[in-house]
């Protein structure tokens, strides 16, 4: 199937562009293994974050922020689930096909997929993201008194 690809491509397209073309076709078709294993990934908690580095230890400024905002949200953490992409390249690349979205980190809600750290930024500012959390059900409930 790849092959007949390769071949309409370079028919059509000049070879000085081809490894462009071959390239960014390579990244549209992420394994049927990877597709499950995020969906699983998606679905494990109410609240998802597909980051670098771990929440104890971010790996990059955006994923220190988003991890933060979450944190003063009050996300409960029996209800939340991080996974490194650091330690995985089919899922770093696989993330981003599988969203649609090129950058990481990203921040799924209730397997909804909701943006990244400049869009979580905002929707916290808005008051958005509380309001979010709070229909999933995902923030640590407050106690009785």
């Amino acid at each position: 199937m790849f092959a007949s690809r390769f071949v309409s491509i370079r028919a059509r397209v000049p070879l000085s562009s081809l490894s462009c073309v071959v390239r960014h076709q390579s990244k549209l078709f992420m394994s049927s293994e990877t597709r499950k294993a995020i969906d699983q990934a998606v679905a494990s908690a109410p609240v998802v974050l597909f980051m670098k580095g771990t929440p104890e230890f971010p790996q990059c400024g955006f994923s220190r922020a988003t991890v933060q905002m979450l944190g003063q949200q009050g996300v409960d953490p029996a209800k939340f689930a991080a996974y490194n992409v650091l330690e995985d390249p089919e899922l770093r690349e696989g993330i981003k096909e599988y969203s649609e979205w090129p950058t990481i980190p990203q921040l799924y809600v209730n397997k909804e997929f909701i943006g990244g750290c400049d869009i979580i930024t905002n929707m916290a500012q808005t008051g958005d993201l509380a309001t979010v959390l709070e229909e999933a059900n995902a923030l640590v409930p407050e106690e009785e008194e």
